[in-house]
């Protein structure tokens, strides 16, 4: 299943967040929103106005939240 972060290359949370997803193995793709400004605005089209934001199973989680992003992979098995 993929797993999706959205993040800027200076974000501290961000960095934290791919530490706890490589940590735990998962695998997930990270889009730069700091290079591709398209992907801001898919940000934004969730309604959210910042990153860190994972996409789990089409699930969005904003910020640093590891037992929500635990739990969406509990809730959307590979």
């Amino acid at each position: 299943m993929p797993v999706i972060v959205y993040s800027k290359p200076h974000c501290i949370e961000c960095n934290v967040l791919k530490r706890f997803l490589n940590d735990y193995k998962i695998e997930y793709e990270v889009r730069d929103c700091g290079a591709h400004p398209e992907y801001l605005e898919e940000v934004k089209q969730m309604g959210f106005l910042g990153v860190p934001v994972t996409v789990v199973g089409g699930k969005a989680i904003q910020g640093l939240q590891p037992d929500a992003i635990l739990e969406a992979l509990k809730e959307h098995p590979s």
